[in-house]
């Protein structure tokens, strides 16, 4: 049963399902906040479709919740735009706003976020993909649900329909306050839109909590390896016209990333992968890597046969750093060391 207790920053979402099929058991009980986004991450075959689908009444588990389908405050994005063939995009959003319980969110106000405006009036078939999934975003919205489902949205798109998609979610973001949970196999898509994390395995949650937490944590074998990264909260500060250049601040100093960034943003996500942090005991001086940072050595990790995690205290934030085990041993790496971190790349939700 998915129950949804009051509608302030301190009331919480209850997930409770279980589900018997074969081999496979889905036993979940959990809280989830009602503010933000919370990400379900796992691997394919986990129980992250199967989850939702018990939350929305698709599917039927042990819960004894006996709500139909429309009863449940629950609206879906599939990972496949389910449109009406026969309808524009003006009236298969309006479908949606017919079977509206009550309006949270305007019609104009769904159209301008998401940037349909200029779609109104064509059929699906002349829609990409991923304004396609655009159009069924704003239908399941305008029914004014409770709880938004979002089962791999951007997994049928190619890169190019992913990265024009991505920005309309950081949108649903920013100004919604519909609690969703965001379903994904991509740590990346994770780190940029979600606020709490669920690690599911095997039908049950295994760990779960506030996104930057989780992704510090050394203990999850879901979030090592190259899924291993941290996400900080940064403020774009200067822009480098001759080398067309953004510098970040945030606790542990400044970051330079490549590109033009509204300065007058008070805060943006920045996700640095641990592939892209490299550690020295000096701080170099004859290298490529524009971003070294002074940082303290806060726990080391074994993460496999031949590599290690390094978490790295810069300022207040953590970072995380994928290295050898050979490197640890050869530099004596160890909780308290102070070193410097090389970071290669560094992405930033726009």
């Amino acid at each position: 049963m998915t129950r949804i207790v009051g509608t302030d920053s301190e009331a919480t979402v209850t997930l409770k399902h279980a589900l018997r099929r074969g081999d496979f058991q889905l036993d979940v009980d959990v809280q989830i906040p009602t503010t933000g986004i919370t990400g379900l991450f796992g691997e394919s075959g986990s129980g992250k479709t199967t989850l939702l689908r018990c939350i929305a009444g698709l599917e039927t588990d042990l819960s004894h919740d006996s709500r139909p389908v429309h009863e449940r405050g629950v609206g879906y994005v599939f990972q496949e735009p389910r449109l009406f063939p026969h309808l524009d995009v003006r009236r298969n959003i309006e479908f949606g706003l017919r079977r509206s319980s009550g309006a949270k969110i305007d019609q104009p106000q769904v159209v301008e976020m998401l940037g349909l405006a200029e779609l109104l009036d064509r059929k699906p078939d002349g829609l990409s993909g991923g304004e396609a999934q655009r159009v069924a975003i704003a239908a399941v919205l305008l029914r004014s649900p409770q709880l938004v489902l979002m089962d791999e949205p951007l997994a049928s798109l190619d890169q190019r329909r992913k990265d024009e998609l991505l920005p309309y979610l950081d949108r649903l973001h920013d100004e919604l306050s519909v609690p969703m949970i965001y379903v994904s196999h991509s740590i990346d898509e994770v780190s940029r839109l979600c606020d709490h994390l669920l690690l599911i395995d095997n039908g049950k949650i295994v760990a779960g909590g506030e996104l930057h937490e989780m992704l510090a944590r050394l203990d999850l074998p879901m979030l090592s390896g190259t899924n291993a990264g941290s996400v900080i909260e940064a403020r774009p500060w200067r822009y480098n016209r001759n080398y067309d250049l953004t510098q970040f601040n945030f606790s542990g100093g400044e970051l330079s990333v490549p590109g033009l960034y509204d300065t007058n943003l008070r805060s943006v996500r920045l996700r640095i992968a641990a592939h892209d942090v490299s550690i020295c005991l000096s701080r170099p001086d004859d290298t490529t890597i524009l971003n070294v940072l002074s940082a303290e050595i806060d726990d080391v990790q074994a993460s496999g046969p031949s590599s290690a995690l390094v978490r790295l205290l810069v300022g207040t934030d953590y970072l995380l750093a994928l290295v050898t085990r050979r490197s640890v041993a050869r530099l004596d790496l160890k909780k308290g060391d102070q070193v410097f971190a090389q970071v290669k790349s560094v992405t930033v939700r726009r």
